[in-house]
């Protein structure tokens, strides 16, 4: 059985982080599906310590074994290079422990922990990295802009100021990957969260900013592995 919640950051974390999160396998049960989001996370595992999840450009299986307890800071698109003080582009589709890239902070994060001072441990060592090295404003506003269902990544550059190349190399650092991707995982998670509203998959499809249902089954085959409907279904939606 799985216990999975979210919560808003404190007001000082905001402009870096996402959500605050806890995950907790009392028994046996099937895998997680972890899908792309455009986030990186700095974990912190009992019996393990902290670890970061670098960007995903895939589905990952969750590795939590039975009664472990995960808690998670979620980093903005964009956020998670500067705040963690390295190029994301090194950590995409990997899983790497704060000791490799941290060895202070790691030490403040042991596994044996109780989780109520692991958190304390978690939120502070954020606080100090984004005090220390706060995200880039120009991606940030990147971000936003690619949030928008019609926004075309060939025009970001101009609209920001930045050349193309430079805009790559910043995003690569930033985000783990180039803008052309984040645009495509931005599109995944809008699909995911329309899944809640009633429609159609060719409707919501549409609604999300693909070209058709077609176009939205290639994507969820490369970012899911699943087709539409089987990803509704295991998200939680019968279609």
């Amino acid at each position: 059985m799985t216990d999975y919640r979210e919560w808003a950051p404190p007001a000082s974390l905001t402009g870096a982080v996402v959500c605050l999160w806890h995950r907790t396998e009392t028994g046996t049960s099937a895998p997680a599906l972890v899908l792309p989001d455009g986030c990186v996370d700095l974990i912190w595992e009992s019996g393990r310590g902290a670890f970061v999840a670098g960007p995903d450009t895939g589905p990952m299986p969750g590795t939590t074994g039975p009664a472990k307890t995960l808690l998670g800071v979620r980093l903005r698109p964009a956020a998670g290079g500067p705040v963690l003080g390295l190029p994301l582009d090194e950590l995409c589709n990997q899983r790497v422990d704060l000791s490799e890239l941290s060895p202070v902070a790691a030490r403040r994060l042991d596994g044996a922990l109780p989780p109520g001072e692991a958190l304390r441990r978690l939120l502070a060592v954020t606080g100090e990295f984004a005090e220390e090295r706060p995200p880039d404003p120009a991606l940030l506003t990147a971000v936003r802009l690619l949030h928008d269902p019609r926004a075309r990544v060939h025009e970001l550059g101009a609209r920001l100021d930045i050349g193309d190349r430079q805009l790559r190399r910043r995003f690569a650092a930033a985000v783990g990957y180039g803008p052309k991707m984040l645009h495509r995982v931005l599109r995944f998670r809008r699909f995911l969260t329309l899944l809640e509203s009633p429609g159609g998959l060719g409707e919501l499809a549409v609604r999300a900013g693909y070209a058709d249902q077609a176009h939205l089954s290639r994507e969820t085959a490369q970012l899911a592995g699943l087709p539409p409907a089987a990803l509704a279904r295991r998200w939680g939606r019968g279609i």
